[in-house]
């Protein structure tokens, strides 16, 4: 297929350690040489985008945590020197704030696309998981990074998030003492999380290589959901994806700064540039914005235990559902029910995040219930029901005719799969 490597050592230096060590030519082969279908559009380019803001999070973290000080006497004062008397220490800690829901944006973009086009299906599986072990740590990384301001918020949201593993059966309180390193969250708390907030993304960048690993074992998924059976379906990565991943990269990092330099609080809560106070419980106590569809979920269950179980439960879907779609066909540009569903499920996640920012109170309540069961309705019945119930449309014989038509000309714009394609 077009793009194998073809990297030849031309220097006596570099055949020396392409005998040794050959790095050269594993990064040409993945990320130049690479042959990726020729129909990529742009919502391929957020698996860049969130790689990105992964290295700009681990940057600007190392940089705060040579002035952060993990004590719950000192935690908030280093916070404020650092925006006060550090260079550039306020830039370091609004890029690191709005970094985390830029990352977040980033990843649920991506996870979204592989919902529609079907990069969960075989033989991708089990970069589709990896991918779902990458969500998980990273809300786990972000909730933890959230306590470390230690403003009321972090202290309060810390305090309900880890009361919800006592729920547990037999070893709830065992598990929930250990979070906090105590009878209550305090100084053990904040230090454990602090370790752990700073091991987690490099745990992260690990996972993430072996998600690149996987689905370039397996090659990339495509619009069509076609395999690629020659080399008119592909083109080699270099240049043609690395300058498409560029531009956008560039359009999203303009995004990221202006959350940063305008409106550095936007996404915050203005409760936390309080100190934190266990003798002051805030009014309406939420985590930040990529947390609430499962806060939603969480509280739409009046059992506590049962809460819990749902709100894991709704992440565990997601390691799953490569089984629970019975569909064979890949992509939802071939698939018209499908796509309806897929805009309801979209439509329904934002709803459970709203619903989450709201008091769990009155209607909020009975709104997240019923959100809450279309969830898991879309995932348990929707999608094994459809794939044997739907008629998808006909599929193109290769990418290459899905681009060019049939005749080998560019389809016109009028063409049901263009949009779907182009770029």
């Amino acid at each position: 297929m077009a793009g194998h490597s073809t990297y030849v050592p031309q220097t006596k230096a570099a055949r020396w350690l392409e005998q040794r060590l050959p790095i050269i030519s594993l990064v040409r082969g993945s990320f130049v040489d690479f042959p990726t279908p020729k129909n990529l559009n742009y919502w391929w380019t957020f698996g860049g985008i969130a790689a990105v803001m992964l290295i700009a999070q681990i940057v600007t973290g190392v940089v705060l945590v040579m002035h952060y000080t993990p004590h719950v006497d000192m935690a908030f004062n280093s916070v404020e020197h650092i925006m006060r008397d550090v260079n550039y220490g306020w830039m370091m800690r609004y890029l690191h704030a709005n970094g985390a829901s830029m990352f977040f944006i980033a990843v649920y973009i991506h996870i979204f696309r592989g919902l529609y086009y079907g990069s969960y299906k075989a033989p991708r599986e089990i970069s589709w998981i990896l991918g779902v072990v990458i969500f998980l740590l990273m809300m786990a990384t972000a909730f933890m990074g959230y306590v470390l301001p230690w403003g009321q918020m972090s202290f309060w949201g810390a305090t309900v998030i880890t009361n919800l593993f006592s729920a547990i059966p037999l070893v709830g309180e065992t598990i929930t003492h250990w979070l906090w390193g105590g009878f209550a969250v305090d100084n053990p708390t904040l230090n454990r999380f602090f370790s752990l907030h700073y091991l987690l993304p490099f745990m992260i960048l690990g996972v993430v290589l072996l998600h690149i690993w996987a689905f370039h074992t397996t090659g990339n998924n495509n619009p069509t959901g076609v395999d690629p059976k020659s080399e008119k379906d592909t083109v080699p990565f270099h240049p043609y994806y690395t300058m498409k991943d560029l531009l956008a990269i560039v359009v999203f990092m303009l995004l990221f700064a202006w959350f940063t330099f305008y409106l550095p609080n936007y996404m915050g809560h203005p409760d936390n540039y309080m100190e934190a106070d266990p003798l002051v419980t805030p009014a309406h106590i939420v985590p930040e914005w990529y947390f609430l569809p499962f806060y939603a979920i969480l509280r739409a269950i009046p059992d506590k235990l049962g809460g819990v179980l749902a709100m894991f439960g709704a992440i565990a879907m997601l390691f799953i559902l490569p089984w629970l779609d019975t569909s064979r066909v890949r992509s939802a540009t071939y698939r018209p029910a499908y796509r309806i569903f897929f805009w309801l499920f979209a439509v329904n996640c934002v709803a459970l995040g709203w619903l989450g920012s709201r008091p769990a109170e009155g209607g909020y309540v009975l709104a997240s219930q019923l959100c809450t069961a279309y969830y898991f309705a879309h995932f348990l019945i929707i999608l094994p029901v459809l794939g044997f119930l739907e008629k998808p449309a006909a599929l193109p014989a290769s990418i290459n005719e899905a681009v060019l038509g049939k005749n080998g000309s560019a389809q016109p714009s009028g063409a049901v799969s263009a949009p779907e394609t182009r770029g």
